[in-house]
């Protein structure tokens, strides 16, 4: 039996009564009980990033998670961001929140990151790390047999739920939802600044008690002829419509950072694996956009039809994670140009001299 978290349900679940879902959807469990989830995102970032650059900050950050206490899992990928520099990126996945602070200390990633020099150069560098609470995070995928993300910890397993297809069915897997309704404390969206001194400084952006962030993906490698024309041709489209509309509409949508990110191997060749990672004002500002906006509803059709099409032979592989964190200032930017992550949108502080 896999663990996870019920609480009695004083506000009411967002499932219609007799629900049933036209597709089957999976859901990730771990065989142990989990306290906390903590995914860190490293990267580096300037306007001429070459894979001898990208090689080299990469190969160091997985020998620094072959050190003590290490990630148990982690992934690169690589984006332009909307400032048009190039990113390369590792996330990097623990179920130990001590473990993760200990290493965190001590690591040799951390002391590169710490280093005088950072804040010299061209090139930028950024940690963002969430950390949750179990209760806090809720996963979707619509196929068993893919891992990614948090799904390859140790003893994660991935199960056959039916609390999807309906919306509000995320809110839904939130255990905390259940006893939580998740607002946001702020009254409207953070006012933006124009921030032009954000070189050649370290800085600590604050994000907002129940700030949303999500990392959801897409996996067609192994898919072939039809299904794969079809991913490239139709769902692929909506997916950039859908991320272009809130890119451009931060405030309506609460969208207070997006990046579409590509999964590079070895060699630095793209993998076709895509994901972004965006960060919301609120879950209700996400859920608003899924629900009723036009680019999700163009995204969550197709994805449907085609599931209910293919079935079990559908090879493309769509999931996401999902996590509510508490109020953080563990979003960290070093020589950073002002567009970066939550630099922008969020309250700042400097490391002392």
């Amino acid at each position: 039996m896999s663990f996870h978290i019920e609480y009695p349900r004083i506000i009411p679940e967002r499932r219609p009564s007799a629900h049933s879902p036209a597709a089957p959807r999976y859901t990730l469990r771990w065989e142990q009980p989990v306290a906390m989830l903590t995914s860190q995102y490293h990267a580096i970032e300037a306007s001429d990033l070459p894979w001898k650059a990208q090689k080299a900050f990469f190969e160091m950050a997985e020998a620094s998670f072959a050190e003590a206490d290490g990630p148990v899992a982690h992934e690169r990928m690589r984006f332009l961001d909307e400032a048009g520099e190039t990113n390369a990126v590792v996330v990097s996945y623990w179920l130990d929140a001590t473990a993760h602070a200990r290493w965190t200390q001590k690591s040799s990633l951390s002391a590169w990151f710490n280093a005088p020099k950072r804040l010299l150069g061209e090139q930028g560098c950024w940690r963002e790390t969430i950390a949750v609470p179990y209760d806090r995070h809720e996963t979707i995928y619509s196929a068993p047999h893919y891992r990614i993300g948090f799904a390859r910890t140790p003893g994660s397993v991935i199960e056959a739920m039916t609390t999807n297809g309906y919306f509000g069915a995320a809110r839904d897997r939130f255990p905390v939802s259940a006893i939580d309704p998740l607002d946001t404390p702020l009254t409207a969206y953070p006012e933006v600044s124009r921030r032009l001194d954000t070189r050649g400084r370290r800085l600590f952006a604050c994000s907002p008690h129940n700030m949303a962030a999500l990392r959801s993906g897409q996996f067609w490698e192994p898919s072939e002829d039809e299904q794969r024309q079809d991913y490239l041709d139709n769902l692929q489209p909506k997916l950039h419509r859908g991320m272009d509309y809130l890119l451009s509409n931060k405030q309506e949508s609460g969208t207070l950072s997006l990046r579409i990110m590509t999964n590079v191997g070895e060699d630095g060749e793209g993998r076709d694996e895509t994901s972004v990672l965006a960060h919301f004002l609120s879950l209700a500002q996400l859920e608003g956009w899924a629900k009723s906006h036009i680019t999700h509803l163009d995204i969550y059709g197709h994805a449907i039809a085609m599931n209910r099409k293919y079935r079990e032979m559908r090879q493309v592989v769509t999931w996401h994670e999902a996590f509510v964190m508490p109020a953080s200032c563990a979003f960290e930017y070093v020589n950073c140009h002002p567009a970066t992550g939550l630099l922008a949108c969020a309250d700042l502080y400097e490391q002392a001299k």
